[in-house]
């Protein structure tokens, strides 16, 4: 692997440590562990709660409803059920099941009347909660409103990246294409090759531009075979399957567009770890016309390959 050494080489910053993990999951995040920060700070909750999944948002917002108006209605059970009118006192669980609905009701200002509070104890605490409810649900509208006008990618890749022949030699390829019904121009690829290797009896990772057959295209109309000609200058040029296994080798991918709806620019990162990368393969063409003459691009077949 000496021909590395002297290829074009990158800082991404990620250091040149030779950790044992991939650096970057095929999902976009990176392996990295940051210390010393804590997980209450403002800005990494509101973070997190934007970036979650949302059914992970939805059980957070429901599993806290239940949190607050379980809390209320043990308030409400301590003052007294007496002290809310409307309510006829029987057992335990009947106690709390009504204390816990005129919670409900008291948090989202809805107020059906037949259970009210009628001591001054018991006003002050569904005044209280009606006010914590309303900052609670400008709280809730305000993160809603952030998931849906932040701007995202929805890039599909292929499950693998290939070798495969290319013109006269090879090509490391993988192809990419857009999961959503928008329309995305100015699409930009940026490949970057990671590898370990020993460097003055020492073992450290660098990192390799790999130039691209196309790096930009004007639209992602249908699905986009992104080439790195096996050439003369490439850094892959004379290695081997076995020298990307010991050198732990890793494909990183950054895409970057601009979504046409939002008028913004986008990013989708990716990956591929040497065991993902296939030898001797190309792969199967997912674009057809059908009968009405029109073209269709089956996204289910990205990944198909037949071995050359």
């Amino acid at each position: 692997m000496n021909n590395l050494r002297s290829s074009s080489e990158r800082e991404l910053g990620f250091g040149k440590v030779a950790n044992s993990e991939r650096i970057m999951n095929s999902d976009g995040t990176t392996n990295i562990i940051r210390k010393g920060i804590s997980n209450f700070n403002p800005i990494n909750v509101y973070h997190d709660l934007v970036t979650i999944s949302w059914v992970r948002f939805l059980m957070i917002i429901f599993i806290t409803y239940l949190i607050v108006n379980t809390l209320f209605a043990l308030i409400y059970l301590w003052i007294g059920v007496n002290q809310l009118s409307g309510v006829v006192p029987g057992s335990g669980l009947h106690n709390f099941w009504e204390a816990f609905f005129f919670s409900s009701q008291s948090i989202t200002t809805v107020g059906y009347g037949r259970v009210a509070p009628v001591s001054k104890l018991a006003n002050a605490v569904a005044a209280f909660e009606s006010l914590m409810g309303l900052m609670a649900f400008a709280l809730a509208t305000g993160l809603l409103y952030g998931r849906f006008s932040r701007p995202t990618a929805a890039i599909l890749y292929s499950e693998n990246c290939v070798v495969a022949p290319y013109m006269e030699n090879s090509g490391l390829m993988f192809r990419i294409a857009n999961a959503r019904k928008n329309q995305l121009i100015e699409v930009e690829a940026s490949v970057i090759l990671s590898i370990k290797s020993m460097i003055n009896g020492k073992e450290q990772r660098s990192f390799h531009n790999l130039e691209l057959e196309l790096k930009r295209i004007n639209f992602l109309a249908l699905s986009w075979t992104i080439v790195h000609p096996i050439a003369e200058g490439s850094p892959i040029l004379g290695l081997t399957k076995r020298d990307l296994e010991e050198g732990k080798a890793e494909i990183l991918i950054l895409i970057k567009a601009i979504d046409d709806t939002y008028a913004t620019q986008i990013y989708s990162r990716s990956s591929y770890g040497f065991d993902q990368i296939l030898w001797g393969v190309t792969f199967n063409s997912v674009i057809r016309i059908n009968a009405e003459g029109k073209t269709e691009i089956d996204l289910d077949k990205l990944n198909d390959h037949t071995a050359v």
